[in-house]
């Protein structure tokens, strides 16, 4: 697991960071959140507050996007909210990146069932390509963190590359996976099984086999 720490609090970033304000758009879609709480509760929006500030900044540098503190500082004063109050939550939410990433987050399972489907093959892959834990890669491409379970247990192993999960890897499935990212193409998202949809069994059914064509009532069966 990566470490979770925020970028030191720099001239440099403040020179770059210090003027950070919602677009229009993404202004209009914070206070559309506010409104979903009563009055004075408006502090439960932080969440996606937050999101549309890491997005507003991933537009503008090109990346999946991180909070510098001065963004963090800047969701704190839309809200009322103490500094700290917002840092505890972006801390604790892998959804948030605290350091600079590259335009391509690639995080990767590496809990039991991924590592027992292969993930080690998986990282491997992902650090032949210049990858490294926590690091932007030299060409800005990509950023690589291992995470804990997000799921997709039943399609082990899987990346999540930004908004979008890449089930059934092999080290080659993911390799054309990144190949089609950089080239700026937009690959089949979820299973790279060929034939397979979802999370259906790979091979046969070995039970439920009468729900294949109709909603069948097992109820009297049992």
């Amino acid at each position: 697991m990566a470490g979770r720490h925020i970028a030191p609090d720099t001239p440099e970033l403040r020179e770059r960071w210090d003027g950070f304000a919602f677009t229009a758009a993404n202004k209009a879609a914070a206070d559309k959140h506010i409104a979903k709480y009563p009055e004075g509760r408006q502090k439960s929006a932080v969440m996606p507050l937050l999101d549309l500030a890491q997005r507003q900044v991933g537009e503008e540098t090109d990346t999946q996007g991180w909070l510098p503190l001065p963004v963090i500082e800047y969701v704190a004063e839309y809200l009322s909210m103490p500094v700290i109050r917002v840092l505890e939550v972006a801390t604790f939410y892998f959804m948030y990146n605290l350091v600079p990433v590259g335009k391509f987050h690639v995080q990767v399972c590496g809990t039991t069932p991924c590592m027992l489907r292969g993930s080690d093959d998986i990282i491997a892959a992902c650090k032949k390509r210049g990858m490294d834990f926590g690091k932007v890669s030299e060409d800005g491409l990509w950023t690589l963190t291992e995470v804990e379970c997000m799921g997709n247990c039943a399609t082990a192993p899987m990346v999540q590359i930004n908004d979008d999960n890449y089930e059934d890897l092999t080290a080659e499935r993911l390799d054309a996976v990144l190949d089609a990212l950089a080239a700026g193409e937009q690959p089949k998202v979820g299973t790279q099984e060929p034939g397979r949809h979802t999370s259906e069994p790979a091979n046969a059914l070995s039970s439920l086999k009468e729900m294949v064509d109709a909603n069948h009532d097992y109820r009297g069966d049992w």
